[in-house]
């Protein structure tokens, strides 16, 4: 199995109308895909961290308070940051994220609309993400402050 470059999505596709068709819904699935993935990631993680707790006389068992956040951050960054674009269930979902100046998303910028996306759910409640009802690209709020939109890369 050969690792595709990146290769920036043309300007004309992200005006395509079919670019965003079933977006929402797919974003959704890759959510509860990723979401799985990650809660799955954090067990190994907890058992390392038990071990680095007995070696470190209990220090280290504080690290329990972020594993979720830590284990979220990491998969973020080095998937949708990474070569294809996008993490594991987006690419099941057939969606990738892109940047609307033609750019490359970078881990930086990936857990950027990582954490943008948890505060604005927190602060804001799951309702902003109604946002993407009403906006031409079905972008969410997050989606909308860095610049980014998610569309589908089949078709394509």
């Amino acid at each position: 199995m050969t690792e595709t470059t990146f290769t920036a999505p043309r300007m004309d596709h992200l005006d395509a109308p079919r670019a965003y068709r079933g977006v929402r819904s797919r974003r959704m699935l890759a959510f509860v895909f990723d979401y799985t993935l990650v809660l799955l990631l954090c067990v190994p993680a907890a058992v390392v961290i038990f071990l680095l707790g007995i070696v470190s006389f209990g220090f280290a068992w504080g690290l329990y308070a972020v594993l979720f956040p830590l284990v979220a951050i990491f998969y973020i960054a080095f998937t949708m940051g990474g070569s294809k674009q996008a993490t594991p269930g987006m690419r099941f979902a057939g969606v990738s994220v892109a940047r609307l100046d033609g750019g490359r998303v970078d881990p930086t910028l990936a857990v950027l609309h990582g954490v943008l996306f948890w505060a604005a759910n927190a602060v804001l409640t799951p309702f902003v993400l109604l946002v993407a009802l009403f906006t031409q690209r079905k972008q969410l709020l997050h989606d909308l402050l860095l610049g980014t939109v998610v569309i589908r890369d089949r078709d394509f």
